[in-house]
């Protein structure tokens, strides 16, 4: 090794991207319109954003020179109530990214494994192979259902450290039947549940259950139904085995003073939010309508605030072609090439008849 060179391990060499969409500005700029012409469905953002009280919390601002609140201590009181989870057990982040890079940290060792059902979210398998650890795959089966014979099989055979679950999943929209949670809770394994679009389906949070199990760990987030993705809040409930260990290894001010303002505001402006949610569930089921009279298009059923869409053969085009001519007309959705599909993120009225629109005329 030269001097004053630090060798990387290898494993670092060959890491899989985690590729994010394709940004307003850089698509405006390519196509010579103005950001405000873009229409993004890509992101899973909620595109009513949060309720006005928030902006006027942030506005009232004045302690911006002081770092925020290392212990959370107000963020976590609201949590309490609004999860009925004990502020004991619970931690925010900067975003559920945040959490799953500092779960990585504290609980794998290089060599060891995770267990994940793809296709599902991906950044809970980049950390590990960050930590330089090995991801085992039981693919989910054509409905997106849990392959529960070949999870169990698999259990066996190599005894990971922790089993990620997304539900509802993403990119998927299923919700896993808590049915089957149960029988894996009743494992030897660490279940990482990550419920960030719950809020969006008719399925019971298991985030009250943490305080009395020893191998749960519940993962939430203020992006998707609170409309705060801008601002990075996401949180968990730990055991306590865990919990005390994790706010030892975080980042002393990983919640920003402007995050966790506007966290709280958007908790005391639950029934607005609530409102949002609504709309954005009726949005999807007639955007799902709407898409299901295509030919070729195949819409599978969601619990979140996106579609994902499958496109056949018949359609005449493959989602790669169709991800590209909706691009050029300044509508980004997400391609998950790999399954022939794009996940639709659910837009207000106008972007969805844009898009309807624009698929019309290919």
């Amino acid at each position: 090794m030269k001097r004053g060179i630090v060798q990387l391990a290898s494993h670092l060499h060959n890491l899989p991207s985690f590729v994010p969409g394709e940004s307003v500005e850089s698509l405006a700029a390519r196509l010579g319109r103005k950001p405000e012409f873009i229409i993004k469905l890509d992101a899973n953002e909620n595109n009513y954003g949060p309720p006005p009280a928030v902006h006027q919390a942030l506005a009232a601002l004045s302690e911006t020179h002081r770092y925020p609140d290392a212990a959370q201590t107000d963020l976590r009181a609201a949590l309490s109530v609004y999860t009925g989870v004990p502020a004991d057990y619970l931690l925010a982040g900067n975003g559920s990214d945040d959490l799953l890079s500092l779960l990585a940290q504290v609980l794998l060792q290089p060599g060891d494994s995770i267990l994940v059902c793809p296709p599902t979210f991906s950044l809970f398998a980049f950390y590990a192979h960050l930590k330089n650890c090995q991801v085992i795959n039981v693919p989910r089966q054509a409905d997106f259902s849990l392959d529960m014979n070949a999870i169990f099989t698999t259990l066996q055979t190599h005894s990971p450290n922790v089993l990620y679950l997304d539900s509802p999943g993403n990119p998927t929209g299923f919700s896993v039947p808590l049915a089957d949670i149960a029988k894996l809770l009743a494992l030897p394994i660490l279940i990482l549940l990550d419920e960030a679009y719950l809020e969006f389906s008719q399925a019971k949070s298991l985030i009250s259950e943490v305080p009395d199990r020893q191998n749960l760990l519940v993962l939430r987030s203020f992006s998707k139904w609170a409309g705060l993705a801008g601002f990075r809040v996401g949180y968990g409930a730990f055991p306590k085995w865990l919990v005390d260990v994790l706010w030892q290894a975080k980042s002393p001010y990983n919640v920003t003073l402007p995050a966790m303002t506007a966290a709280m505001a958007a908790l005391r402006e639950e029934k607005a939010l609530k409102s949002n949610i609504a709309r954005v569930i009726a949005d999807r089921d007639r955007l799902a309508t709407e898409l299901r009279k295509f030919t070729g298009l195949y819409v599978y059923p969601s619990d979140a605030n996106f579609l994902l869409v499958k496109v056949e053969p018949s359609f005449g085009k493959s989602a790669a072609e169709v991800f590209e001519l909706l691009r050029d007309q300044g509508i980004l959705v997400r391609l998950f090439e790999d399954l022939n599909c794009l996940r639709i993120t659910i837009g207000k009225t106008d972007d969805i008849e844009s898009l309807l629109g624009a698929l019309r005329e290919l």
